[in-house]
């Protein structure tokens, strides 16, 4: 194949952007020394969820959980998101932030009191594609059949989505999230080692001036500290450091990934007044496709968030929970020897023989 038509299969669609980088480029880019300082990510050390008491003690204190699955999902009965202290919305965050997305039924609160609580929680994203004002926008979700984090295609993605029914059909339109934590847990580990050496290529494919960011195929959580794969069908239209093919295949894979993978998804169906907050950077949620009458309008606001990145140093969700477990199992083993240890014969006497010195000491002269 020639040269320029090669080139072309790596051009995303209607424009002269590469869709891929060839890794011997990426080596030239990734040495380059720039003069200039790289700025520091503002959002990186600012989301309130790390101010957060861990075992959220405040905010169960005015609200009962309910957990939907093991790996993802959680109600909150009993509570308004409007009313909720900073301490309590922070726990929120944190919450969301491990179980990956929070249901809260029958909210009563005006467009105007969402945008202030989620403001609370940082700055509120506008969106490089769309024109926003303070006001929620206003969707019709029937569209957004695909897995995708919001905006995933920006510099700095959103991190908390807050999304508000305002009316829906009486049956049809669900959504759904998946964890992403789950899905990379689920991959083998040569794949997971291949996944963190990627960079996908998320992309508005907003027809000829797309917003084109390189993000980490697998991204760390800045509050969690756990990987989470950082790969959708929706928004990911390859890889950087792959050939076209390679990349096709790769992501077919992913895509495929996220449907079979069910015990890492929890499906949701809609009711007014039920208003859902998310985590992007461990979740990514799709519209059920259905055929109903009638039309389900939301209004949805969303926080900035850092730009993704991998600490190669953090664990996965599956790691963490076996290096807990393990240190249980310690802690558990040197009880028991230390019990052993003190109910030996000699330790009986010694133990004996001190207490009858400290009565002697303590008792009053005869």
């Amino acid at each position: 194949m020639a040269p320029l038509v090669e080139q072309r299969l790596n051009v995303a669609p209607n424009t002269t952007i590469p869709i891929t980088i060839q890794a011997e480029i990426r080596l030239k880019v990734e040495s380059h020394d720039s003069p200039r300082p790289t700025k520091a990510d503002p959002f990186l050390e600012s989301d309130r969820a790390l101010l957060a008491d861990g075992e959220k003690k405040d905010l169960l204190s005015v609200a009962a959980r309910s957990d939907l699955t093991e790996s993802i999902g959680t109600v909150l009965s009993g509570t308004q998101l409007t009313t909720l202290s900073q301490q309590q919305l922070d726990e929120l965050a944190l919450l969301v932030s491990e179980r990956g997305v929070v249901f809260l039924r029958q909210q009563d609160f005006h467009p105007d009191d969402q945008v202030r609580a989620l403001q609370r929680l940082g700055e509120l994203h506008k969106g490089s594609t769309t024109r926003h004002d303070s006001a929620p926008a206003r969707l019709t979700l029937e569209q957004q059949d695909q897995w995708h984090s919001d905006a995933s295609f920006e510099r700095n993605p959103p991190s908390y989505s807050l999304l508000n029914v305002e009316d829906t059909p009486e049956f049809g339109g669900d959504a759904a999230w998946v964890s992403q934590y789950g899905l990379y847990d689920e991959l083998s580990a040569h794949m997971k080692g291949f996944l963190q050496g990627l960079h996908a290529v998320h992309s508005s494919q907003d027809g000829s001036s797309p917003v084109i960011s390189h993000h980490p195929a697998v991204r760390t959580h800045p509050v969690t500290g756990l990987k989470a794969l950082n790969v959708t069908p929706g928004f990911v239209t390859g890889f950087a450091e792959l050939k076209k093919k390679e990349s096709d295949n790769l992501l077919g894979y992913l895509s495929n990934q996220i449907d079979s993978e069910i015990q890492h998804i929890v499906r949701w169906k809609w009711e007014p007044g039920c208003a859902v907050i998310w985590d992007n950077r461990c979740t990514a949620y799709r519209a059920i496709p259905s055929t109903y009458a009638g039309r389900r309008t939301s209004a949805r606001t969303a926080i900035v968030g850092e730009k993704p990145y991998l600490n190669p140093e953090s664990e996965s969700r599956a790691e963490r929970a076996q290096r807990y477990a393990k240190q249980e199992e310690d802690e558990r083993e040197r009880l028991a020897i230390q019990k052993r240890y003190n109910n030996t014969p000699l330790r009986r006497i010694l133990a004996q023989q001190v207490l009858g010195m400290r009565r002697r000491f303590l008792s009053p002269p005869s």
